[in-house]
């Protein structure tokens, strides 16, 4: 209920599994969405409108990992879609 109050207000959707370090920045925060097995890396920027998802996925597989891996000090510009997944 926290996440979609918060999305609501931000236009951020960030899956409380999402493992993220240290001067992470959001810059411009409307529909930016960050998957569950999601690794973001220190310094990292994000500007508006950006995707860290995963593709379709069989659902027996469901527990591995299969949204992307961001490394330091990596700026993702507007508009971005990264996925990243098994099938």
């Amino acid at each position: 209920m926290i996440t979609e109050y918060a999305h609501r207000g931000t236009g951020v959707d960030i899956h409380a599994s999402a493992e993220i370090g240290k001067a992470f920045v959001i810059d411009h925060g409307t529909g930016i969405v960050i998957g569950s097995s999601t690794k973001i890396g220190n310094s990292v920027k994000i500007y508006q409108g950006v995707t860290l998802g995963s593709i379709y996925v069989n659902k027996k597989l469901a527990n591995k990992k299969r949204h992307p891996t961001i490394e330091d000090q990596i700026t993702i510009y507007s508009g971005a879609t990264i996925f990243w997944g098994i099938q």
